[in-house]
């Protein structure tokens, strides 16, 4: 090993250590801004933490490129060395596992995508698959004793803030209310009833949360506390959620990243794996704020799912192709890849570069549980028998500048991936009477809580909308989108004298931003007994003073509540 790998390897830890202090100190922060009810800051600090990693990569590559000590460092055959003095450097560290994609995020950007292999930097993780715990402990633990009032007792005192309880005795008897409805009798009267909760405490937007599970006689059961601070009158219990599909939305891909300190990242994982096993790891990394592990988590699952599953090929996604996007698919992996096509529609007044920044301000942005998260990925490289020829064909025809063939090898040069959902008007087409309902009014609600989160959709056609497995209803085509308040919401001017009202063009004048909400129920629904069944739920929609109101509680800077789970006594967005 030479003596510049491993000045090279210390300078890329010392970089990322900087990059983790500053992390952290966004993350602490948490507390102090849930407590004060900063909500606004809240949200500036969660884009900032975002935005860091790509920050701190640059600033990391720009240092070592003007460093004379690290003059070699654009010879990819010195890679191997830097590779090796790295990793003596993170043994036995606790996050290990993040620095290994901090080393290969700076590769990237000093590097071609094709001198990418493990010679060079970790495609495969070397950190060990079942490791020894570390000292320090993760959860405490909180005994029944036969008597679940004392048991929530425990838990709140515990869990202490500088801001009191504002009702301490309701907050106990909730806790214990909402035990007796998940819980089996048996359970309930088990005096080792214990509940394990994980230390540090998570907070997101308004929220704050106490994760943790139910152990009782060989059972086990997800517990989390959600908590509110409304109005500076003090902190109070919102609900206590034991089943596990609820606990899995809370940690949804449409959710906020959380902020919560943690000292060992795969400890964390693990143990929250446990709780929700249907949960893939990199949505779980993702889910506290390591997003970019989640970006090397889900690589390392689809090159080995691949591997496993050769048969398994790309095939174009079911559902109304895209005017913008090219939207593919493997068969059994639960995942979409898009790419922007080279030309757009005629309808479409929007260029590459103003797509791409919709995709970054949706990573961004609160998505209050309706907007799937994405990751971008550049130079995917696969072998052209991954491919149906179909499929391969489609995607040379309508973006061949980002898709190109090299003898056998397919390179993606940019493409985003996204959970795949069955698009809402091909549910509706087979959804049961019932089935229909709940779905026109899960869409509703989605628009309402986009809404309440600043965010209007654009182009809000049924085509554009996904269901996920919980059957809630989600928005993924971002082309569109832009603030609530950048919009300028408008009733239809009556008409002078009717042949205006007969002709094919608007007798008014119609601005960029104009959108014409009394438009809405033939633009959305060509059956028109879901438009009337829409009506009937969310007829607000159509009305310009609706939307008009919205924007003036968001001017005003009220951050509207969005709650991430079924609360008691309230339906989901009644008040908005």
């Amino acid at each position: 090993m030479s003596d510049s790998a491993a000045h090279i390897a210390r300078r890329l830890l010392d970089a990322f250590d900087d990059y983790r202090t500053a992390f952290r100190e966004l993350t602490m922060g948490a507390r102090a801004r849930f407590e004060q009810a900063q909500w606004a800051e809240i949200q500036e600090a969660s884009t900032a933490r975002i935005n860091l990693y790509d920050e701190r990569i640059l600033e990391t590559r720009d240092r070592l490129s003007a460093d004379p000590a690290c003059r070699d460092i654009l010879d990819a055959d010195l890679w191997p060395g830097i590779k090796a003095a790295f990793i003596e450097l993170i043994d036995g560290r606790f996050d290990d596992d993040l620095a290994e994609t901090w080393f290969n995020s700076v590769f990237f950007k000093m590097h071609r995508h094709d001198q990418i292999s493990d010679r060079t930097m970790f495609v495969h993780s070397t950190r060990p698959a079942v490791r020894p715990p570390s000292r320090i402990p993760l959860t405490r633990g909180f005994i029944s004793g036969g008597c679940l009032t004392g048991l929530a007792r425990q838990i709140l005192d515990e869990y202490s803030f500088d801001v009191p309880w504002t009702d301490y005795e309701r907050d106990c008897q909730l806790m214990v209310q909402c035990l007796r409805q998940g819980l089996p009798d048996w359970a309930q009267l088990d005096h080792g009833l214990t509940v394990e909760l994980i230390q540090p405490v998570f907070y997101r937007n308004k929220g704050a949360y106490l994760v943790g599970r139910i152990l009782s006689q060989g059972e086990k059961w997800p517990f989390v506390l959600a908590l509110v601070h409304r109005d500076n009158e003090g902190i109070s219990v919102d609900t206590l959620i034991t089943d596990e599909s609820e606990v899995s939305i809370i940690f949804s891909f449409t959710r906020s990243y959380f902020m919560v300190d943690v000292a060992v990242p795969v400890e964390m994982v693990n143990f929250l794996k446990r709780l929700m096993p249907s949960k893939q790891v990199a949505e779980l990394y993702t889910a506290l704020g390591f997003y970019k592990q989640g970006k090397s988590e889900f690589y390392r699952a689809l090159i080995d799912y691949m591997a496993r599953n050769p048969e398994d090929r790309f095939v174009m996604a079911e559902g109304v192709r895209g005017m913008v996007m090219t939207v593919f698919t493997l068969t059994g992996f639960n995942t979409v890849f898009k790419i922007i096509k080279d030309r757009f529609s005629p309808s479409k007044h929007v260029n590459r570069a103003t797509v791409i920044e919709k995709y970054r301000l949706v990573k961004r942005h609160d998505r209050v549980g309706r907007m799937a998260d994405t990751q971008d990925f550049a130079d995917f490289r696969f072998h052209r028998d991954s491919f149906e020829p179909e499929c391969l064909a489609e995607l040379l025809e309508v973006a061949p500048s980002m898709v190109v063939l090299e003898g056998d090898t397919v390179l993606i040069r940019q493409c985003w991936t996204e959970r795949r959902m069955i698009p809402l008007n091909i549910y509706l087409e087979t959804a049961s009477e019932s089935q229909t309902r709940e779905a026109l009014m899960d869409y509703g609600l989605a628009i309402k809580q986009l809404a309440a989160a600043n965010i209007f959709p654009g182009d809000m056609l049924l085509k554009n909308f996904g269901v996920t497995r919980h059957g809630r209803v989600v928005f993924y085509d971002y082309d569109e989108i832009c603030y609530l308040t950048e919009v300028n919401f408008r009733h239809i001017p009556e008409p002078l004298y009717p042949e205006q009202e007969m002709s094919s063009e608007p007798w008014y004048s119609v601005g960029p931003n104009d959108v014409f909400p009394e438009e809405f129920p033939v633009f959305l629904f060509a059956d028109v007994r879901l438009r009337r069944m829409f009506a009937q739920m969310h007829g607000e929609l159509f009305d310009a003073d609706y939307w008009k109101g919205l924007q003036q509680q968001i001017r005003e800077g009220k951050v509207i509540d969005v709650y991430p789970y079924h609360r008691p006594e309230e339906k989901d967005l009644e008040r908005v």
